[in-house]
């Protein structure tokens, strides 16, 4: 059974804890219930509402969480439309962010979000999605993936990676899973420049394709705009993001906020995991929280 540890709980909670009255809460990334789940037992008053794009990981936290009843609510949706999604339930005492790709995407195979699993390219998060992962590499040009690869990846060698998938789909035909992506790659990129990359070659370029077939920053970006109006005054908004180009829109962001009088940014320097946590669970070792207080 896949499991969803939520990461810097016991600083989400903490900030949390500064409310004067909880009342009700929106998850704006669901996934399993972990950090719904958690709110939902410390605060026994307060109501949570769950939004989330996966309706698979939806129907598992109506399971993991039924036991709470009418405090919890589960909403199908994008956070990026989280005004509209969650309209009727608003204004929230405090809102959360826990980005990234889920536990449930990644250890299914059958979601193409893992170079470490064989699956379809297909990495969307709703899976009544648009373009998919496979669309990008099999029909954008080597511009286009050079692009992709760069700014959403940080690749150094996205243009050499580009180059190399269009030589060889024109060659061998399209790609069509996780494996034969990743084999790809690592013919691509020489050996010594491999072992210089401090992880998996293929690491980098699945993160840029899942972050642009779910067009993450702009629906971050959209979501932080919306939660700004759905939070309510003496509200919290936090944050908990894995990589640069996220914390950088949240920076910026909070920064922007705390300039205009809205509020006041909680954490002048991002909250980190101690080593407990991260030996624990590997997947926060990159995890940064930002807390920003509404004032408005």
């Amino acid at each position: 059974m896949t499991e969803h540890v939520p990461v810097l709980l016991s600083e989400v909670l903490y900030f949390l804890r500064l409310h004067p009255s909880l009342d009700r809460v929106l998850d704006c990334t669901l996934g399993l219930g972990g950090y719904s789940g958690a709110i939902l037992g410390e605060f026994p008053d307060t109501r949570v509402i769950g939004i989330d794009r996966d309706t698979d990981a939806i129907a598992i936290a109506k399971r993991n969480l039924s036991g709470y009843g009418d405090r919890f609510t589960p909403l199908h949706g994008n956070f990026e439309h989280l005004g509209e999604v969650a309209e009727d339930f608003a204004p929230f005492d405090a809102i959360l962010f826990d980005l990234g790709v889920s536990n449930l995407q990644i250890s299914e195979g059958g979601r193409g979000f893992s170079f470490q699993t064989e699956g379809p390219l297909d990495m969307r998060m709703d899976p009544g999605g648009c373009l998919s992962a496979a669309d990008i590499v099999n029909e954008f040009s080597e511009k286009e993936m050079t692009e992709i690869f760069f700014t959403y990846g940080e690749e150094r060698f996205s243009r050499q990676i580009a180059r190399g998938l269009v030589r060889i789909r024109e060659k061998d035909g399209p790609f069509s899973t996780t494996t034969s992506l990743v084999e790809a790659i690592r013919k691509i990129l020489p050996a010594p420049v491999q072992r210089k990359m401090g992880g998996h070659p293929a690491r980098r370029v699945f993160q840029a394709l899942r972050i642009r077939v779910n067009e993450e920053l702009s629906a971050l970006t959209g979501g932080l705009r919306k939660a700004r109006a759905a939070a309510s005054p003496g509200g919290l908004i936090a944050v908990v993001s894995y990589h640069s180009l996220e914390d950088r829109i949240v920076k910026h962001t909070f920064r922007d906020w705390q300039k205009e009088d809205f509020g006041k940014v909680l954490t002048r320097r991002p909250l980190l995991p101690s080593e407990e946590e991260v030996e624990k669970n590997y997947k926060a070792r990159s995890a940064k929280l930002r807390v920003f207080s509404v004032e408005k």
